[in-house]
């Protein structure tokens, strides 16, 4: 019994130490995106001065305006959200009826060629550049839109993930249904997938942001200005003006400011995706 209050006083004070770690983590992270909102407001002779200012000394919008002034940024930015949007969609189509077949159905194989989906975990896409850009070749897809979300719609680690949230939904359900006369596609359209909003909602987050912040693959396979996705667009931008700070800082925030946006709105969704997951322990 004497020993509850310590208890609880310890728990407290670790408590106030894990707060503690997580303020400072969250300044550590806010720092470099309050740095590149105040630099893009300044004017540019101010981002060069020693000693460096964080306050600029007059605000002004002049790196924005140049920056939207760009007329191909509106296709970039339609580009980007088009790309993004498909391939989370693919994603989620894919890596969930492939996770589902992993999770509930038995075949020969079927080991070594899940074991094979984890290994494509471990493969650094940049390995993969060339085959994959012969294979854009070849397809003719090469400076199309398509070229750049096909070979991003194949995520193993999304595999994984739904793996491991099918693997603990109750199988009575799918199997009343399935004695009620349903079929496998039907019990995984009606029942499961219903039951997996939290996870396929973190999933196509997380595929929504990856994507839209990729900036290798869609420099290799795009050419012409009309089919650049935002992040290659914007570093055309920066390029063709040489290095001008407040420029580069405006781009960094127009580029961050959707994610921002979309992360701000879902973040229950994915806090609650990888609880549901069971990863968040791990």
């Amino acid at each position: 019994m004497p020993e509850r209050p310590l208890t609880r006083s310890r728990a407290r004070a670790g408590n106030a130490v894990l707060l503690l770690i997580a303020i400072a983590l969250a300044v550590v992270w806010a720092l470099p995106l309050v740095w590149a909102v105040l630099t893009s407001l300044k004017p540019e002779s101010e981002t060069t001065e020693i000693p460096l200012r964080w306050l600029p000394r007059e605000v002004t919008a002049e790196a924005y305006r140049s920056v939207l002034a760009t007329e191909e940024i509106w296709y970039w930015l339609a580009n980007s959200a088009f790309t993004a949007s498909a391939v989370t969609a693919l994603v989620l189509l894919l890596s969930s009826t492939a996770a589902y077949g992993f999770s509930r159905t038995r075949f020969r194989g079927r080991g070594a060629l899940f074991a094979l989906v984890l290994a494509g975990v471990l493969v650094p896409t940049e390995i993969l550049i060339v085959p994959l850009f012969q294979e854009m070749v070849f397809f003719g897809l090469v400076d199309t839109p398509w070229g750049v979300i096909l070979p991003q719609a194949v995520l193993p680690a999304m595999v994984y993930i739904l793996k491991v949230f099918f693997d603990g939904v109750p199988r009575e359900l799918e199997e009343a249904a399935l004695m009620d006369g349903a079929g496998r596609w039907r019990v995984f359209w009606r029942i499961v997938l219903p039951l997996s909003r939290p996870v396929l909602a973190a999933v196509g987050i997380f595929t929504f942001i990856t994507t839209w912040n990729n900036f290798l693959w869609p420099f290799i396979v795009t050419a012409s200005p009309e089919s650049m996705t935002l992040p290659v667009g914007l570093a055309t931008v920066q390029g063709s003006y040489g290095v001008r700070y407040a420029e580069i800082m405006a781009t960094v925030v127009l580029a961050a400011l959707p994610l921002l946006i979309v992360f701000v709105l879902f973040q229950r969704h994915i806090v609650r995706g990888i609880a549901h997951t069971g990863l968040g322990g791990r």
